[in-house]
C-alpha cells in the first residue's frame, strides 16, 4: 500500500482553519480571506477641490486622503465614498469605506491627519462588517446652503453673498411645495447617469440664523446640482421674479431648462450622512 493511502484522513476543522473548504468531490479549494473593513470620517472644506470623488487631472479630496494614506502606511488603499459633493462644495461630514489586511489604531488618526492639507480632516476611523457599504447603506443626506447679505469678509468663500431683498414667507412656501413632490428631474443638471430622478424628502425649510438665510433640506438621494437648483430657483421666488404657482410650474415640468443652478457651490455644505441603526451604533 502506499504512503498516500496510509495517510490518516485530514481533519476537516483543520482545514477551516487553514482557509480551506472541503468539496464533494475530496478536492480543497482557497477561500480568498476576507480583509477587515473600515469606514472613514471625514470633513473639508472644498474650496480648492474640483470635488469629493477622484478625477483624472484635477485636485479631489478623494486623491488626497488616497495620498496620505499611502505615505503612512506605505500601501495603496482604494477608497469607496459614500456622498458625492462637486467642485467648491464644503462637507461638516462625508465617510469613504475600504478594506485594509491590517488592524488600525484609531489613535494613528492624529498622524495620518498631520499629512493631509489644512483643508481636510478624517473625523473617525471605524470597523465595519464586511459588507457595510458607506454608499448604499446611507439612508439619508442633508444639505444646508447659507446665504448671507451683508459684505463680510469672513464668510465668502463659506457663503453666497446675495445682497438683496427676500420675501421669507415666499422662501418659506416654496421650500413646502418641495417636500410634497418626489420626481426633480427639473432640478438635475444634464448628462446625469441615473435611473431615477425619485427623491424622498423628508425635511424642507428655510430659517435665519446669525443673520443668514439658510436652506435645509433632507432626503434618502440627491440628483447631480440638486440642492443648487432648488435654492437658485427658490431665490428667484424670495425677490418676486417668480410666482409660486410658477415655481410649482417648474417642479412638475420635469424640464430642467426652467430652474436656476446659478448659484455657486461654496455656499452648500453636506451637514450630515445617516445610516441603518445597526450601523450607526459602529460609528460612534
Amino acid at each position: 500500500m502506499s504512503k498516500q493511502l496510509r495517510r490518516r484522513p485530514t481533519d476537516i476543522r483543520g482545514l477551516r482553519e487553514l482557509g480551506y473548504i472541503l468539496k464533494e468531490d475530496n478536492s480543497r479549494t482557497k477561500t480568498a480571506p476576507t480583509m477587515p473593513r473600515y469606514f472613514l470620517e471625514v470633513a473639508y472644506k472644498g474650496t480648492h477641490y474640483s470635488g469629493f470623488q477622484i478625477q483624472d487631472n484635477a485636485g479631489s479630496v478623494q486623491a488626497e486622503i488616497e495620498k496620505a494614506l499611502l505615505v503612512f502606511y506605505r500601501k495603496r488603499i482604494s477608497l469607496t465614498g459614500s456622498s458625492r459633493t462637486d467642485a467648491g462644495v464644503h462637507a461638516l461630514q462625508n465617510y469613504f469605506h475600504f478594506d485594509f489586511e491590517e488592524v488600525i489604531d484609531p489613535r494613528k488618526v492624529y498622524n495620518i491627519n498631520a499629512i493631509l492639507p489644512r483643508d481636510i480632516v478624517i473625523k473617525g476611523v471605524y470597523p465595519v462588517g464586511e459588507d457595510a457599504h458607506c454608499r448604499f447603506d446611507a439612508v439619508g443626506r442633508e444639505y444646508r446652503y447659507f446665504i448671507y447679505r451683508k459684505k463680510d469678509p469672513f464668510l465668502h468663500d463659506r457663503a453666497y453673498f446675495f445682497p438683496y431683498t427676500l420675501n421669507k414667507s415666499q422662501l418659506e412656501e416654496a421650500a413646502a411645495l418641495v417636500s410634497r413632490y418626489e420626481d426633480f428631474t427639473s432640478f438635475s443638471k444634464r448628462n446625469t447617469q441615473v435611473k431615477t430622478f425619485v427623491c424622498a424628502i423628508r425635511e424642507s425649510r428655510w430659517f435665519v440664523e446669525n443673520d443668514m438665510f439658510v436652506y435645509q433640506v433632507a432626503a434618502n438621494r440627491f440628483l447631480r446640482g440638486m440642492v443648487r437648483g432648488l435654492v437658485g430657483t427658490m431665490l428667484q421666488v424670495g425677490r418676486g421674479k417668480l410666482t409660486l404657482a410658477q415655481f410649482e410650474d417648474i417642479l412638475r415640468s420635469r424640464d430642467n431648462r426652467h430652474a436656476d443652478f446659478s448659484v455657486p457651490g461654496h455656499g452648500l455644505f453636506l451637514f450630515r450622512v445617516s445610516f441603518t441603526d445597526s450601523l450607526s451604533q459602529l460609528l460612534k
